[in-house]
């Protein structure tokens, strides 16, 4: 694993000011080392990424700064998805820094299936602050990268179905983590 370790712990940084866009915490029964595997890891993200009853598929995973991870999602009805998560910044297991996209079978950044002007990629730091009672508060702050007027327009029009999303993509990841400590 081509991961930077630090020593000292990072607290999330301040509420983007200026800017708009999405910013999100939320706090998890897991210690900190934990959840960020959680958060990294394909044979894990398969388990809770996207929406509930989507099965994911990881078809490929390089967690190293300029690496990715490249997925596919098929609903219940049999509607596939492909989308990929391009790694900026790792410094495990505090931060994570990547650009999430929709795309094709072979990896390749697409338009998303909704909308002409959905921004090509949005990047997304996430950090991850050990909480004194042992659990993990994430932090997500999303933005799109060298949008255009329309394209942040659209982004801003569905930040709270995006965020919506986001709460319930979380809602499963503390599932799983409720499964792996029954196990």
């Amino acid at each position: 694993m081509f991961l930077k370790k630090k020593k000292s712990a990072s607290s999330p940084g301040p509420t983007p000011s200026g800017k708009r866009g999405l910013y999100m915490t939320r706090v998890f029964d897991a210690p900190r080392d934990e959840l960020f595997e959680l958060f990294t890891q394909g044979e894990h993200m398969k388990n809770w990424w996207g929406p509930r009853g989507y099965e994911m598929t990881i078809l490929g995973q390089e967690l190293a700064p300029g690496g990715f991870i490249h997925y596919k999602q098929q609903s219940p009805e049999g509607n596939v998805m492909w989308g990929k998560f391009t790694y900026r910044e790792i410094e495990a297991p505090e931060k994570l820094v990547y650009a999430n996209s929709f795309a094709d079978e072979t990896g390749k950044t697409v338009r998303a299936y909704f909308s002409k002007d959905w921004p090509l990629e949005i990047v997304n730091t996430v950090t991850f602050e050990q909480t004194e009672d042992g659990r993990t508060k994430l932090t997500l702050q999303g933005q799109p990268e060298d949008a255009k007027k329309a394209e942040n327009r659209v982004f801003e029009a569905l930040r709270d179905h995006l965020k919506q999303g986001f709460t319930e993509t979380f809602d499963l990841l503390d599932e799983y983590i409720e499964k792996r400590k029954s196990q």
